[in-house]
């Protein structure tokens, strides 16, 4: 869990907030975390009802949002947002299991597809609302027609949340499905619907109708789900340990990374000498420029797991960031080892062995990240590296299309299309990093003139 990884990659997501009962939008330049561990637990907690919900788990993917608000939403393709705020307000890994279940029941149910079908007759009840108040004002009943277009807009917002709270239901149901036939219990889902009720009892929302809402009633949510769940033989299943303890090593990361220094020292004081309290504070250390203390945190996390790739990524991380490339290379070379399918830590490595200066190391870094950017291609800072060791070399067609294929994927577009002219210009014609500078340069150029037609 890196800011440098991608630098907070900004994305802007059309999309419906899928939890929080508010209409408002999920994610506007909104950063997404990249961190291997959490990547990993990800795709190990929700590979069965993946498969449950009849989608292919290789097809749907979980990512991380930096945002402090309970909430998680699904997007264009087979995408689920879950916020760092959820992670932190969950108390175990059954809650956040109950929540992927729900958003898989919008992917599987289609709803992000067939948001027209409640968008399409709200918007003809406006219209229709709109020609009858304009004709009304043009007779000269004016105030006649001001009537009609309040109405008109009461009744399309009605029809438009009736139809996001059926969808809601059916994806609580779907989810509820899931989590049966993947052998979960639903206790954690029932636990997490009843945090969402809480805080809106604190914030004073109305709990006597849903009309107005995007959301059915949490109560009515949770009296139709209990049923469900308890019929299920799971019901009655405590969460894996194993799991659960990687989830609040998880939480103890994100806490440490996401909220501010002395708040994560008071929630994992000294005493505290647990495995999510040390990551917790080696992090809150490691941002307050406390090398040492950071270092030592995850010391105490490698004296009980010498061989844990992800201590042993984090202790690499405090040294490279510290300015001690050459002493973070032997620790991060231990850390690919132990986990040689996980392309983020060998970015850092890549990044570590640039940063020595030694040519002997940039050698080792340039297949190293190739491999990285075959395992995952969206990770601008794996791009960046990969670039400067061309820029190193001499090759600046290929240092063109590296910062090209990086800007592409942070969204900027002028930086993307610069680049790749830069590529296609020295790369020889035809062949696939060619193609790849023109392909990178055509839909740069087409985003520009989108831009400029706004």
């Amino acid at each position: 869990m890196r800011p440098y990884l991608p630098r907070l990659l900004t994305i802007s997501l059309a999309s419906m907030a899928l939890l929080l009962p508010t209409l408002e939008s999920a994610a506007n330049a909104q950063s997404i975390l990249r961190d291997a561990e959490t990547e990993d637990f990800f795709r190990d907690i929700s590979k069965e009802m993946i498969v449950a919900a009849n989608l292919d788990p290789n097809s749907v993917q979980i990512v991380l949002v930096g945002d402090p608000s309970i909430n998680a939403f699904v997007t264009g393709g087979q995408n689920v947002f879950i916020h760092s705020g959820l992670i932190a307000a969950a108390d175990n890994v059954g809650e956040l299991q109950g929540v992927i279940a729900h958003e898989l029941g919008h992917i599987a149910g289609g709803h992000n597809v067939r948001f027209g079908e409640g968008a399409g007759p709200a918007t003809n009840i406006s219209l229709l609302s709109l020609i009858g108040a304009a004709a009304a004002i043009a007779v000269g009943a004016g105030e006649a027609g001001m009537a009609i277009l309040g109405m008109g807009t009461a009744m399309a917002q009605g029809k438009f949340l009736s139809f996001t709270r059926d969808q809601e239901s059916r994806a609580d149901q779907a989810g509820a499905q899931y989590l049966g036939k993947a052998g979960l219990s639903g206790a954690g889902s029932i636990a997490f619907f009843k945090k969402l009720q809480g805080q809106e009892y604190r914030l004073a929302i109305p709990q006597e109708n849903e009309y107005a809402r995007t959301h059915p009633l949490s109560g009515n949510r949770i009296l139709a789900l209990e049923d469900i769940y308890r019929k299920s033989p799971s019901w009655a299943r405590p969460a894996d340990k194993a799991l659960n303890d990687r989830f609040l090593r998880i939480k103890g990361k994100l806490i440490g990374f996401v909220d501010e220094p002395p708040r994560v020292l008071a929630l994992y004081p000294e005493s505290n000498q647990s495995v999510p309290a040390h990551y917790a504070r080696a992090y809150a250390w490691h941002r307050s420029a406390y090398a040492d203390q950071a270092a030592g945190e995850v010391d105490k996390l490698l004296a009980v797991s010498p061989e844990d790739p992800f201590f042993l990524e984090l202790k690499g991380q405090i040294l490279l960031e510290s300015g001690k490339a050459a002493a973070a290379v032997p620790l991060l070379r231990e850390a690919v080892l132990k986990a040689p399918n996980e392309p983020l830590i060998m970015t850092l490595l890549g990044h570590a062995l640039i940063s020595t200066e030694d040519p002997k190391n940039a050698a080792e870094a340039e297949p190293l990240l190739k491999r990285a950017i075959a395992r995952d291609r969206e990770n601008p800072f794996a791009w960046y590296q990969l670039g400067v060791i061309y820029d190193r070399k001499g090759d600046e067609p290929r240092a063109a299309l590296a910062a090209a294929e990086r800007y592409n994927l942070e969204g900027n577009a002028k930086g993307a299309a610069a680049n790749a002219q830069l590529a296609r210009g020295g790369l020889p014609k035809g062949t696939p990093d060619w193609i790849r500078a023109d392909d990178i340069a055509l839909v740069a150029a087409d985003e520009l003139g989108k831009k400029k037609r706004r």
